[in-house]
């Protein structure tokens, strides 16, 4: 095969263009590319740590945040507490005032009310007395024919009904 009788012929310059080439790529990715990848890969490594930094302080802040935000809600509720303690005990206060003026009006009716009845009673008795002795009077007039002395009358009916 005559490509195969060549071979040695053109073996050391294809040898050496090939050397040459691949140099040149060394060279031109080795000395141009390679740097700036790895310049790109530094620098989005450095971005990165510097977001996670971020991204920390930002928490941290957040976290900081809520548990002021907590304590204030916290402080909130135990003051909501006090005052609807306060209005509960002023509301209390209030109620037992009405009541009691209430109380107070009605003690006055009622008081009233009982003295009216016991007027009414002293007077239902005077009159009750007063027709017992006029019928007693009567009655002992009646059936015996003697005339009883009304003061006499009087005093023994008001003897038999405070009995």
């Amino acid at each position: 095969m005559p490509q195969l009788n060549q071979l040695p012929d053109i073996f050391w310059s294809q040898l050496f263009w090939l050397t040459v080439v691949f140099g040149i790529l060394f060279f031109a990715i080795g000395r141009g590319m390679v740097p700036k990848i790895q310049g790109t890969v530094d620098l989005r490594e450095k971005q990165i740590a510097a977001d996670l930094e971020r991204a920390q302080a930002a928490r941290k802040e957040a976290d900081d945040t809520e548990t002021a935000w907590r304590e204030r809600m916290d402080a909130a509720r135990g003051e909501a507490a006090r005052i609807a303690s306060e209005a509960k005990q002023a509301s209390s206060r209030d109620t037992e005032a009405k009541v009691k003026k209430a109380a107070d009006k009605l003690n006055l009716k009622v008081e009233a009310s009982e003295q009216k009845i016991r007027e009414a009673v002293q007077s239902a008795r005077g009159e009750i007395e007063g027709v017992a002795v006029e019928l007693t009077q009567e009655l002992v007039s009646r059936l015996t024919g003697i005339k009883v002395d009304q003061k006499d009358v009087a005093q023994v009916v008001k003897a038999e009904l405070n009995v």
